[in-house]
């Protein structure tokens, strides 16, 4: 069975976000902080539906969990050790 492949500008494009990689680069260093200490779907910057999707990826073990997981570890790594 082949999984598909999807690439973090997909999951951007999928959240209704700019996908380029300046903008990707641009919200994780700009969303950072607010996610510290917080599951990806909870953090703030979220609409609900964006959250929601987010929620089911994960739920789900969809096709795009594995990005959603990476997304979440680029936001913490990029928000430094927790204090």
């Amino acid at each position: 069975m082949n999984m598909p492949t999807h690439h973090t500008s997909e999951l951007f494009k999928q959240l209704g976000l700019p996908n380029d990689a300046w903008s990707i680069a641009q919200f994780v260093s700009t969303h950072a902080s607010m996610a510290q200490g917080v599951r990806l779907p909870d953090a703030p910057f979220w609409t609900r539906s964006q959250a929601a999707f987010l929620r089911e990826s994960l739920s789900q073990d969809s096709d795009w969990s594995g990005l959603v997981d990476q997304l979440g570890k680029a936001l913490q790594d990029a928000a430094g050790p927790a204090h």
